[in-house]
Formats: structure tokens, C-alpha cells, sequence
């Protein structure tokens, strides 16, 4: 038997919480004990002690939530902002850059897992990052949900971008897993509509809704990954395209035209059954003319840049983004 190596092995961390926690039955979960199991799961990732886990926040950002007046809805955001004395006086003169953030997660998930990474962004690049509580996946929430907040918000803020403090000349978005999805899917409505953006980044992105979603080689290798599975990824495939939905309209892989879209960072942890999606669509965006850089976590599982408390990789990764954003922002 060959021996497993350690980039082929998740780190510690993340083994202990794999073997310490009790694995739901996704293919047979009620609608009932899917809403307790996000409503638990959120509660923790939300909470003080998740900190360990998911990172602590920069010291030099504000955080705080905000409504969003949105036609027929309002929607929560979580904004970070770089505090005076930390890169906050810009906003005073010309606006900070504005980064539109979105979590994954899917049928889970809350903006606060990702405060760590978007503090930190506020404070370093610095800029003002609005993350997007998005409508999480059910039986009556399909994906086409998530993917209208984002864009709503992303236009929503460019739009009042006075109001906001921010640049609109200097928009950005950044997503994660499904995400990655709403923001690779809004880069392109941008480029339709005529709002630029200077980049995009897309970290362990789940970007193929189509019948050949499960067809990729590391879907097959890590299928039983500790942070991302094939179960969960049946259920959120079942949800995410209900019957007589076109997934094509979901899925940025199959795009009819991805030229003229902002550059692009796609970031891949290599054990994690997406790390084929990421990079197949870095393929498909510079085979198209749009430039994109893909950079690989060995040893990094799905979900890491979430848990820096147990995935070291996440640090590095981080850097990436700003040193991404930055150039992007200076150009």
C-alpha cells in the first residue's frame, strides 16, 4: 500500500475536529433537521470560542452589520472598515477601495466564519469589505437566490458608493466555495452591465453545477474529504438546481463567453474534492484572454481560508490576496 504523504494528509487540526464531530446523513436530512442543523452550525461559527478556529479579527478594523434596502428585501451585510490610525482616513478624502465579499458554505454558513480574513484585507489593502449574508440553500431556496443578493449588493453599494465611503473605480469581488459561484457569476454580469472591476478572487470555488459536476478527478480522490464531501455535495447540488432549472445558468464553467472579465485569482486547496473546478476554470479564463493566476495549497483542505486556527496554509493564502488586490487596486 502506497504511503500516504504529508500534502496528501489534512492537518491535525482538522482531523481532530473531523473525528470528534458526528457526520449527518445528507442524502436522507428532513427540510426540519436541516434548518436546526444550520441554525446550530451557525451559532458556533458565530461564537467566541469559534475564534480558535476560525481566526481572530484584525484589531485595526470596525465590524458591524447593516441592512441593505433591496427591491422586496432587505439584506444583512457584515462591514469592515479600517479604523483611523489603521488606513481609515482615506475614506475621507477620495473613498477606499471596496471589496464585495461573499462566504460559502451553501446550505450553512454566516459572514462572521470569514471575519478573520476580511478584517484583515480592511486593515492591510486598506479598503472597505462588505460581506454578503446571502439566503442559504433549502428546498425553497434555490441557488439562484444567493446569486441575486450578491449581485444586488455589489450594485447596491457601487451605486451609493458616497454613502458607503468607497470608490466605486476601485471594486473588487471575493468569494469562497459556493461563494466563489455568486461572485464569479456577478464578475460576469459586470462585464454585461457595464460595471467594472478591477479583480476578482475565487478561493476553493465550486464553479460546475452541470451533470458533470461529480466527473472530475478530485472529486474521485477526496470524495470523503473531512471538510467537504460527495454527500454534501449531492445535497447542495439538489438544492441548488431544482427541477427545470437550466444549470448552465449556474455555472460559470460553461459561461458562453468568458473574455473581457477582470483578472482573476483562484486559489486551491489540494485535498478537496473542487480543487479540478478551480483549476479547470482558470483554464477556461485564460484560454478565453482573461487573465488569472492559480496558486495551490498542498496539504490545505476545502474551506481552510476559514479555519486559520487549524489550517496553517490559510496564512500564505491570505498574503496572496492581499498582495492580489493591492496591484489591482494600484493599477
Amino acid at each position: 500500500m502506497r504511503e500516504v504523504t504529508d500534502t496528501e494528509r489534512p492537518p491535525l487540526g482538522i482531523r481532530l475536529m473531523h473525528a470528534l464531530g458526528k457526520e449527518p446523513d445528507w442524502l436522507a436530512i428532513t427540510t426540519e433537521e436541516l434548518v436546526a442543523l444550520r441554525e446550530a452550525v451557525n451559532r458556533k461559527r458565530a461564537s467566541r470560542l469559534a475564534r480558535v478556529i476560525t481566526g481572530f479579527p484584525d484589531r485595526g478594523a470596525a465590524i458591524q452589520w447593516q441592512e441593505v434596502a433591496l427591491p422586496g428585501r432587505g439584506l444583512p451585510v457584515r462591514v469592515y472598515r479600517p479604523s483611523p490610525g489603521h488606513g481609515g482616513e482615506g475614506a475621507d478624502r477620495a473613498g477606499l477601495p471596496l471589496v464585495l465579499h461573499v462566504h460559502g458554505g451553501g446550505f450553512v454558513g454566516t459572514a462572521v466564519q470569514s471575519d478573520w480574513v476580511n478584517s484583515h484585507l480592511a486593515v492591510r489593502l486598506p479598503a472597505v469589505v462588505v460581506s454578503v449574508e446571502h439566503r442559504l440553500l433549502d428546498p425553497e431556496t434555490p441557488l439562484s437566490a444567493a446569486v441575486d443578493d450578491g449581485w444586488d449588493v455589489l450594485r447596491h453599494v457601487v451605486q451609493h458608493a458616497a454613502q458607503w465611503g468607497v470608490d466605486p473605480a476601485r471594486t473588487a469581488v471575493f468569494g469562497e466555495s459556493t461563494g466563489s459561484m455568486i461572485t464569479a457569476l456577478a464578475a460576469i454580469r459586470a462585464r454585461e452591465s457595464g460595471l467594472h472591476l478591477r479583480a476578482q478572487v475565487l478561493v476553493n470555488p465550486a464553479v460546475d453545477l452541470t451533470s458533470t459536476m461529480f466527473d472530475h478527478a478530485s472529486i474521485t480522490q477526496h470524495a470523503h474529504s473531512p471538510t467537504l464531501n460527495v454527500p454534501q455535495m449531492r445535497l447542495l447540488h439538489r438544492f441548488a438546481v431544482p427541477p427545470g432549472t437550466d444549470p448552465r445558468a449556474l455555472s460559470p464553467l460553461y459561461a458562453d463567453d468568458l473574455s473581457g472579465l477582470a483578472p482573476a485569482l483562484v486559489v486551491v486547496p489540494t485535498i478537496d474534492p473542487l480543487a479540478d473546478h478551480g483549476r479547470v476554470y482558470a483554464e477556461r479564463l485564460r484560454a478565453a484572454g482573461t487573465p488569472a493566476r492559480l496558486t495551490e495549497h498542498p496539504g490545505a483542505t476545502h474551506a481552510f481560508l476559514s479555519m486559520p486556527g487549524v489550517v496553517p496554509q490559510a496564512r500564505a493564502a491570505r498574503a496572496e490576496i492581499v498582495e492580489f488586490l493591492r496591484a489591482a487596486f494600484a493599477g
